[in-house]
C-alpha cells in the first residue's frame, strides 16, 4: 500500500513538472566573429531566466575553412557528440549551417524543429525536402545603400567595392550585378575581390575624396590567403583612406564605417527568438511563415559623420546613431521630458487654481452686487413677494410684504404663516403649500385677507415651487397682487356699461309693456260695458280678472328680467347658454321686431342644453351689447336687416356667433374695437365691447373675436362648457 502511494505521488509530480527543452544553435562561423557573438548573445539573453530551456552552441568556422575535407571532419564531430542526442528546436545561422544541415537532415533533424536565420540570396530550393523549418532571411539591401550614398554625395562619380571570393560575398557580388544598370549614367561601380591587402591599400590610397567612396563589404581573406579578423583589415583600409567606407552590416560600426542600410545581427536574432518561442508554445515551424523582409535599418557613426563632414539633415526620416559625444540631454532625455511635463503640469495647475481663484472672486463680487440689485429691486417692487423654505418659513421678502403686515423685513425672517393668521386658516394654507411642494407645480388663486388695522383686500396670489443647483426643493416663491381696487374699478365699469345699455332696455321694457297696457285697457272697457248693461256676473268677472292678472304677470316678469340684468353675479356658476340668449331676447326682441330686423337662431344640436361656466348675468350683459350694436348699426346703415345667431358645443367649449348684415367694419379700426372709449357712435361711451372683452376672456378664460365676412360682421364668443375646461 506504501508503495503505491509512492508512485502516484512520483506520477502526480511528474505530471505537474515542467518539461524541458533543448535547443542548438548551429554558426557557420566562428566564436569571436562578432556576428556571431551578437546572434548568441541575444539567444542566450532570451532565454537565460527559465530554467528549463537549456541552449548548446557549436560553430563551423567557415569564414576559415571551408574545405570538402573539413565539411566532413565537422561532420564526423557532429556525428559523434550528438548520435544519442534529440533536440527539440535547432538554429541554424548563416547559409554555412543551413547547407550542412539540409545535407544530412534525414540523418540528424527529420524529427527536429528548425529555425535559420542571417541566410543571404535565400530561395525555396535551399529548404526543399524539410518540411519542419521557418526562419529569417538575411537580405542586404544593395539598393538602399546605393541611393543613400548618392543622396549623401550628390557629386559622386565612383564607388569601390571590396569584397570576397566566399559564399556570402558571392552573393552579395549577385545583388551588385542585379541593380548595377540602374545606376549606369550615375555612377560607376569597381570590384576588389581577387587582391592581397598590399593592392587593395594602393587602390584606395588614389580614389578622390571629392568623387569616390568605398563600399564594405567583406574581407576576412585576401588573394594570397592571409586570414583577417572582421576587424583589423577594416582598421587597415580606415588608416590610409581619405573617402567615406559605407557597409552592409552593423558588426563593422565602431571600426571605420560611416554606416548606411545595415543589415543587424541583434535585429535577425530578435525576431527568430519570437519564432523560437512560438514553437515553445506548441506552434509548428512549418505553420510559421518565413520572414523574408529582413529588418535592416539605418545606423551610422557619429565619429565618421564628422570625420568626413557628412550631415544627415533632411535626408533620412528615421536612423540611429552611435557614438554621439556625451550629452546630459541625450543622456537622460526620458527624465528631462518627464521633468519638463510634471513642472507644466504643476505650472498649469497653479495658474489654473490662481485663475480659478480670481474667477471666484470675482464671481463672488458680481453674486454679491447682483444679490444687492435683487434686494433693492424686490423692494422696489410695489407687489408683496416672498420667498418661504420647504418648513413654510419665510427666508427672503421685500419692503412691500413686510409693510402689508406692519412689521420689519428682519422680523418677517424666521415667521410662518401660522404667526400672522388664525391657526384653522394657517392650517389650509400650509396643507395647500405642502400640496404644491410634494407635486413641484405653481398655482394662482383668488383670496380675501383680514389684515390687521386695514380693511380686507382681495390678492391675487402666484406660487411656484424652486428647487436648488443639486436638485432638491428649495421651497415655494409668491408674488402677491391687490386686486381689489381693480376688481371695484371693473365691477363699476360694468354697472357703467350696463346704465349705457339701460335706454336701450327700457325701451324694450316700454315696447314689452305697450300691448299688455292695450289689453288692460280693452279688458276694463269691457268690464264698463258688461256692468252698464247688466251682463256682469260673477263667472264674467272672474274671467276679466283671470285675464287682467295675465297681462299683469308678464309685465312683473319684465321688470324682473330687467332688474336681474343689472345684478352683477357674484360667483362662478354652470348655466345654459339657450336660456341666457332666450332671457336676452325677451327683453330687446320686441325692440328688434318693430325695427324691421329679421333675428334668427340656430342650434348646431336642439336637444344639447350648452352649458357654459362663468358669471351668467356679466355673459348677457355681453350678449345684449353685441345684438343691440348690430341692432343699431342695422337702423342706421339699411345694407340689411338680418341678424344671424349660432351656437355649437364642442368638447371644451360653448361657441356662439354673431352675424349682422349691417356693413362690414372698416379694416383700420376693427382692431381697435375691443379698446376702451373707443367708439364710432356720436352719444356712444366705447365700454360696451372693452367690456365684453374682460367678462369673457378675463373673468370667465373665454375668448372673443371680431372678423368681416364680406359685407357681413361676425362675432364668435368662446366660452369653457366646465369648470375642468379652466
Amino acid at each position: 500500500m506504501k508503495n503505491f502511494i509512492l508512485i502516484v505521488c512520483l506520477l502526480g509530480l511528474s505530471l505537474y513538472a515542467k518539461e524541458t527543452k533543448d535547443i542548438l544553435v548551429i554558426h557557420s562561423y566562428h566564436k569571436g566573429y562578432k556576428w556571431s557573438d551578437d546572434i548568441s548573445y541575444v539567444i542566450e539573453k532570451s532565454f537565460s531566466s527559465d530554467d528549463n530551456i537549456f541552449v548548446s552552441t557549436i560553430y563551423m568556422d567557415t569564414k576559415r575553412i571551408e574545405t570538402p575535407e573539413y565539411l566532413n571532419t565537422f561532420y564526423d564531430f557532429y556525428k559523434a557528440r550528438f548520435v544519442n542526442y534529440k533536440f527539440d528546436i535547432v538554429i541554424v545561422v548563416d547559409n554555412s549551417a543551413l547547407a550542412f544541415v539540409k545535407e544530412h537532415y534525414e540523418e540528424f533533424f527529420a524529427h527536429t524543429q528548425i529555425v535559420f536565420l542571417g541566410i543571404n540570396d535565400f530561395n525555396k530550393a535551399m529548404i526543399s525536402g524539410m518540411n519542419n523549418i521557418t526562419g529569417v532571411v538575411e537580405d542586404v539591401d544593395i539598393e538602399r545603400n546605393i541611393d543613400l550614398i548618392l543622396k549623401l554625395h550628390p557629386r559622386l562619380e565612383k564607388i569601390l567595392i571590396i569584397n570576397e571570393k566566399s559564399m556570402t560575398g558571392n552573393a552579395v557580388r549577385h545583388d551588385i550585378d542585379r541593380v548595377s544598370p540602374k545606376y549606369t549614367n550615375k555612377v560607376t561601380f569597381e570590384h576588389i575581390d581577387s587582391m592581397d591587402m598590399h593592392e587593395i591599400e594602393e587602390k584606395v590610397k588614389v580614389l578622390n575624396k571629392d568623387t569616390s567612396v568605398i563600399l564594405w563589404v567583406l574581407l576576412f581573406k585576401d588573394k594570397s590567403g592571409r586570414f583577417f579578423t572582421y576587424k583589423e583589415n577594416l582598421k587597415q583600409i580606415r588608416a590610409i583612406s581619405k573617402v567615406p567606407i559605407y557597409g552592409l552590416w552593423d558588426f563593422y560600426l565602431d571600426y571605420g564605417i560611416v554606416g548606411g542600410f545595415l543589415t543587424s545581427a541583434i535585429s535577425q536574432a530578435e525576431v527568430a527568438v519570437k519564432i523560437v518561442e512560438r514553437i515553445l508554445k506548441g506552434d509548428k515551424a512549418n505553420a510559421i511563415e518565413i520572414v523574408e523582409k529582413s529588418p535592416n535599418q539605418y545606423i551610422f557613426d557619429n565619429n565618421e559623420l564628422e570625420r568626413y563632414h557628412i550631415s544627415l539633415a533632411n535626408k533620412l526620416k528615421s536612423y540611429k546613431i552611435i557614438n554621439k559625444p556625451f550629452s546630459l540631454y541625450e543622456e537622460y532625455k526620458t527624465f528631462f521630458w518627464l521633468f519638463l511635463a510634471i513642472l507644466s503640469a504643476i505650472l498649469m495647475t497653479v495658474i489654473f487654481l490662481m485663475q480659478n481663484v480670481r474667477k471666484r472672486k470675482h464671481s463672488e463680487m458680481a453674486l454679491k452686487n447682483q444679490l444687492e440689485f435683487i434686494r433693492v429691486l424686490l423692494d422696489t417692487i410695489p407687489n408683496p413677494i416672498y420667498y418661504s423654505n420647504v418648513e413654510g418659513e419665510y427666508v427672503v421678502s421685500n419692503k412691500a410684504f413686510a409693510t402689508l403686515y406692519d412689521v420689519s423685513k428682519e422680523d418677517i425672517i424666521g415667521k410662518t404663516v401660522f404667526d400672522f393668521f388664525p391657526l384653522e386658516w394657517a392650517q389650509e394654507r400650509r396643507e395647500r403649500d405642502l400640496l404644491l411642494l410634494q407635486n413641484k407645480s405653481s398655482e394662482t388663486f383668488e383670496l380675501m385677507l383680514h389684515l390687521p388695522k386695514q380693511r380686507p383686500r382681495l390678492f391675487t396670489f402666484n406660487k411656484a415651487v424652486y428647487t436648488n443647483i443639486d436638485g432638491t426643493i428649495g421651497g415655494i416663491v409668491c408674488v402677491m397682487d391687490d386686486t381689489t381696487e381693480r376688481l371695484q374699478q371693473r365691477q363699476f365699469l360694468i354697472q357703467q356699461a350696463k346704465l349705457t345699455e339701460m335706454g336701450e332696455m327700457i325701451a324694450g321694457v316700454a315696447h314689452q309693456w305697450n300691448e299688455p297696457l292695450v289689453e288692460l285697457s280693452a279688458i276694463m272697457q269691457d268690464m264698463e260695458f258688461c256692468f252698464n248693461t247688466g251682463e256682469m256676473d260673477s263667472k264674467k268677472m272672474k274671467e276679466f280678472v283671470h285675464d287682467s292678472i295675465i297681462q299683469i304677470q308678464y309685465m312683473s316678469q319684465t321688470l324682473k328680467d330687467f332688474r336681474n340684468f343689472l345684478k352683477p353675479s357674484t360667483r362662478k356658476s354652470l348655466f345654459c347658454a339657450k336660456k341666457a340668449l332666450n332671457e336676452v331676447l325677451e327683453i330687446i326682441g320686441r325692440q328688434i321686431f318693430y325695427s324691421h330686423i329679421d333675428l334668427s337662431v340656430s342650434y348646431s344640436k336642439p336637444e344639447v342644453t350648452f352649458p357654459v361656466y362663468g358669471y351668467e348675468n356679466e355673459f348677457k350683459q355681453v350678449l345684449l351689447n353685441i345684438i343691440n350694436n348690430a341692432k343699431n348699426k342695422i337702423i342706421k346703415t339699411r345694407k340689411g336687416e338680418n341678424i344671424f345667431i349660432n351656437i355649437e358645443s364642442t368638447e371644451v367649449y360653448t361657441k356662439m356667433m354673431i352675424t349682422d348684415t349691417g356693413g362690414k367694419i372698416p379694416e383700420k379700426i376693427i382692431g381697435l374695437i375691443f379698446d376702451p372709449y373707443f367708439t364710432t357712435s356720436k352719444n356712444g361711451t366705447g365700454l360696451g365691447l372693452y367690456m365684453a372683452k374682460i367678462i369673457i376672456e378675463d373673468k370667465m378664460n373665454g375668448m372673443i373675436s371680431v372678423k368681416n365676412h364680406g359685407n357681413n360682421v361676425e362675432f364668435t364668443i368662446l366660452v369653457p362648457n366646465s369648470e375642468k375646461s379652466l
